[in-house]
């Protein structure tokens, strides 16, 4: 874990013990004990104090329960403290996991350093959801930096919502030569550019399938969106595929993103809708990239970087580290949305080998649940995703430290109180790291409807 990190508060299972002791040592052999009924919640100042002792080093665990009025020992472990830092934010969007059409939805940013927890934007602010209907999603960053963001505003005074150099604006991406708005964003590293995907989405809800819902495009294209002239330009529309989820390198050199196989011909006319819900599970994609000129915004021609369709897989939602020397990414056995694929996995790869053959990601991937929404932190030392394992319906973040292609066990975003995690009925939507929090206040974003 980060020396950084709010406390790892835990508990154990309430009904099954009726009271919990927990026994920290630090590498000197200082010791505090915690507990209060089933829980463990540790000051801050005691563990930060901790922390610091145990820099590089590692903290000794002990645990004892009481059940049934006899106390029993689980078995002592070591939480090792890395020397690198996890970035102090981190924002993503509340959700229920049920579809409800219109409810409540807000994007929220998270202090990792402490539980301190605030809204960015919600979407009843601006109008009544129950009436109107709105829903905001896909919040991204420039760099890590929140200075340049922007997220998605949808129906309800729709429009892209996006701060340029800390000023407002709210843009509609739709042109007659696109199939839709800009859908899923990514800021370039350095210039007021913004890569797209535009997509004619679908879902569908299964009554006999553990993976619950289906969700897939009927097209999508890429595209590029200059904000200071305002101007979208065509990155590629090829009718007969399917690309989406674009990402920068670091250097800003490179658009990474992904692309389906082609489409048969029953996908490619008036009748596609009907089409595809029998055919889904046979669209799968690979991930390309394409090398741009920042000066002209010009890209040459793409290349195959990973091939997930040759293993009979799909990858999508690529990341690449900040280092340039890692592609991360979900991967399932088809589509282009995991978060609900039992089989799906974090896969992380490195760049630059002809055939790149995957680490082992076991430490942050779970066995039976889905994990998706990938992504580096700042410094390359921390990986986070969006995983169901712990019920199979709610997501939540989890996080492993990363360092020259080995990963360890992952954690779960540490809570205050750590039923927390059990009794908020919300699902962690793409969460994303950020090194510092979004300035604008939610009444501020309001302004930019009137």
């Amino acid at each position: 874990m980060p020396y950084n990190i709010a406390p790892l508060n835990f508990m154990l299972p309430d009904g099954e013990f009726d009271e919990c002791i927990a026994r920290i040592t630090t590498p000197d052999g200082q010791q505090q004990t915690y507990g209060h009924g089933v829980k463990v919640q540790i000051p801050e100042d005691e563990w930060r104090e901790m922390l610091n002792v145990a820099k590089g080093k590692s903290l000794k665990v002990d645990v004892w329960g009481q059940k049934a009025g006899e106390w029993l020992s689980f078995k002592s472990f070591e939480i090792h403290v890395a020397e690198e830092p996890i970035d102090e934010y981190l924002s993503y969007r509340l959700i229920e996991p049920s579809y409800v059409a219109w409810d409540f939805m807000e994007i929220t940013q998270r202090n990792l350093t402490s539980f301190e927890e605030t809204q960015i934007f919600n979407n009843e602010i601006t109008c009544n959801v129950r009436e109107k209907g709105q829903c905001i999603n896909c919040h991204s960053y420039q760099n890590y930096k929140t200075d340049n963001m922007l997220f998605h505003v949808r129906h309800a005074n729709a429009g892209t919502v996006i701060v340029n150099d800390g000023k407002l604006l709210r843009v509609n991406l739709k042109r007659d030569y696109t199939i839709s708005a800009g859908v899923y964003p990514a800021w370039h590293p350095t210039a007021k550019l913004i890569a797209f995907s535009t997509n004619q989405t679908r879902q569908a809800f299964h009554t006999a399938n553990p993976d619950k819902i289906e969700v897939f495009d009927l097209a999508s294209d890429l595209i590029l969106y200059d904000v200071a002239k305002d101007s979208v330009s065509i990155i590629c529309n090829d009718s007969t595929l399917l690309e989406v989820f674009p990402t920068w390198s670091p250097d800003g050199k490179y658009l990474y993103y992904c692309k389906s196989v082609p489409l048969p011909e029953e996908l490619q006319g008036k009748d596609k809708e009907t089409e595809i819900n029998a055919y889904y599970q046979r669209i799968q994609y690979n991930v390309y990239r394409r090398l741009f000129d920042v000066s002209s915004h010009n890209f040459c021609d793409e290349e195959l970087v990973y091939d997930a369709v040759s293993q009979n897989k799909s990858a999508t939602l690529p990341r690449i580290s900040p280092d340039g020397r890692y592609l991360l990414f979900a991967q399932g056995k088809y589509g282009c949305f995991h978060i609900w694929h039992h089989d799906a996995d974090i896969v992380c790869v490195p760049l630059g080998q002809e055939t790149p053959s995957p680490l082992d990601l076991r430490g942050l991937n779970s066995k039976d649940y889905a994990e998706s929404y990938p992504t580096w932190s700042s410094n390359g030392h921390w990986m986070m995703c969006a995983s169901r394992r712990d019920d199979g319906n709610y997501s939540r973040v989890y996080i492993s430290y990363f360092n020259n292609g080995k990963v360890a066990k992952a954690f779960l975003l540490p809570q205050d109180d750590p039923e927390q995690n059990t009794f908020r009925l919300k699902s962690y939507n793409r969460p994303e790291f950020m090194v510092e929090p979004v300035k604008v206040s939610v009444s501020e974003f309001s302004k930019v409807f009137e």
